[in-house]
């Protein structure tokens, strides 16, 4: 065989093996015309065990948390995240994987300072309509503990267990910690609801205002840095926590 044809026909076979090892191109972040973050997820269930060893996850790209949102940016070896993103129709799934030189957990007690302990962040805007969301369910900022207690603000402006809404499961290997998260999708009038609100069914093509975002406490009385998945154009970055308006738009496909 000529050596011309001989380099082609291992080119061609590198390209196959390479291409077919690549992540599909399950969710990745575009900007719309107004600028804002888009991202989509893939249709699947995985088995919710902390692992991500699941064909659902292998067929998702890994997405980056790495936009400061409060505080210095951390060193690499302080604090790394990624996560990825699937749907079913009872559930929106995450799994993040969490770098942490430091897991802290100094307010147990769940409803006092919650944010200022090692937790990971969830923001659900269920239609997509932005606007504030501080005392009110028009969106939610789940707030995950590392016991998976999760918590977020109530229209009384108290504190307020959302256990119901998220479950989740965490495996931790030294200073890397697996984050599988299966969360129910709420309107405003079921998450009002607390005794009969019924979750949303999802179907493909809906619009979801997200984001995601990790705090990080290194053993000091609060955090020394929020880090999200999404850039905040704006002299306060820390403002999802109320503004829907800054979330990106997720995309079920």
């Amino acid at each position: 065989m000529p050596r011309n044809a001989i380099n082609l026909l291992f080119l061609t076979i590198f390209l196959a093996a390479f291409c077919k090892n690549q992540p599909k191109d399950a969710g990745k972040v575009t900007l719309n015309a107004e600028g804002k973050q888009e991202f989509s997820a893939v249709y699947g269930t995985p088995v919710l065990d902390g692992s991500g060893a699941d064909d659902v996850w292998a067929a998702s790209d890994w997405l980056p948390i790495d936009q400061v949102w409060f505080g210095p940016r951390p060193s690499a070896g302080d604090f790394e995240g990624r996560y990825k993103l699937a749907w079913d129709e009872n559930n929106l799934y995450i799994l993040a994987e969490i770098t942490d030189d430091s897991l802290q957990e100094i307010h147990p007690e769940g409803s006092e300072r919650y944010r200022d302990d090692d937790c990971l962040e969830i923001f659900i805007d269920e239609d997509a309509s932005g606007g504030d969301h501080h005392y009110n369910y028009n969106a939610f900022a789940y707030h995950i503990a590392l016991d998976g207690t999760v918590m977020d603000m109530s229209p009384d402006s108290t504190y307020r267990f959302f256990n119901d809404h998220c479950l989740t499961r965490m495996i931790n290997r030294g200073h890397e910690t697996t984050w599988e998260i299966a969360v129910r999708i709420y309107d405003e009038a079921a998450a009002g609801d607390q005794e009969e609100g019924v979750p949303k069914l999802l179907k493909s093509g809906k619009k979801i205002g997200f984001a995601l975002a990790y705090n990080d406490n290194d053993g000091s009385p609060e955090r020394e840095n929020c880090v999200g998945n999404i850039a905040v154009s704006s002299n306060n970055q820390n403002r999802a926590w109320t503004d829907a308006s800054v979330f990106g738009l997720l995309y079920l496909r």
